[in-house]
């Protein structure tokens, strides 16, 4: 009984780690691409953030993640997503997310509360007109909403990996499970408007069929102490596109 205790305090310093990368003040800045008629045409910026937040029982880390389209699209398909997580700030462990999206008129906000004892997250599902409706979900250990995830592969050591080395990890998403994995794929230094970047390359793919093919998703991380996001690149059912980063601030390193 013991040796099981030990087995499973070893795991979970192995999984979750402890955030050495990220600050309480960082401020990420990406163009968001997309392939329109064979041209890739910048549509949106992306901003992520980060912030310390005080709570009556903790400090906790907050991630931010918006997404709008530039003016001229709006017409066309304007969007206004906002995803968020609060997050143990050393091991990025996720307590509340919410996501509040507005696309082309499509409207849903999401609201998730995680109970990591009972391995259970609550959810609140609110469309347009007020339609509300609460569930329950069994989560299994370790399961992370999607902007925790997007910080939490900052984590690793990729120092450590060889190419093909892979790390496997869970996203609820919608109210659903799903299998993700990335794939180390070596380094590689490619210009940015930060300057040219040494990079983790990553391929990334899951068990839905939102990212297309294995190797069609596509991460760069600085392979220095913070590992920022500076470039990816995806596909997706209804075409492919690009992000790039266009500024970075209050990095931790």
């Amino acid at each position: 009984m013991r040796l099981s205790v030990i087995l499973l305090f070893l795991f979970t310093l192995f999984t979750n780690g402890q955030n050495t990368a990220i600050g309480t003040n960082e401020k990420l800045t990406y163009t968001a691409s997309y392939n329109m008629s064979g041209i890739l045409t910048d549509i949106a910026q992306v901003t992520m953030q980060t912030s310390s937040i005080k709570t009556s029982k903790a400090t906790l880390l907050r991630l931010k993640c918006n997404a709008a389209t530039y003016s001229k699209w709006d017409n066309f398909f304007k969007i206004r997503d906002l995803y968020e997580s609060y997050v143990n700030p050393k091991t990025l462990t996720p307590y509340l997310y919410n996501r509040d999206i507005n696309e082309g008129g499509y409207y849903k906000a999401m609201k998730y509360t995680f109970s990591h004892k009972t391995k259970t997250v609550k959810s609140v599902q609110t469309k347009k007109n007020n339609n509300v409706e609460n569930k329950t979900i069994s989560i299994g250990y370790g399961t992370k909403d999607i902007v925790t995830t997007l910080y939490h592969i900052r984590l690793f050591d990729y120092e450590s990996m060889i190419n093909g080395d892979r790390k496997s990890f869970t996203i609820i998403f919608d109210r659903e499970e799903t299998k993700a994995q990335i794939t180390y794929l070596g380094k590689e230094t490619i210009s940015t408007a930060l300057g040219k970047k040494t990079c983790y390359k990553l391929a990334i793919g899951s068990s839905s069929n939102v990212l297309q093919g294995n190797n069609n998703n596509l991460l760069w991380l600085t392979a220095d102490a913070n590992k920022i996001l500076v470039y990816a690149k995806f596909k997706i059912p209804v075409g492919n596109g690009e992000l790039k980063i266009k500024s970075a601030s209050g990095l931790r390193n």
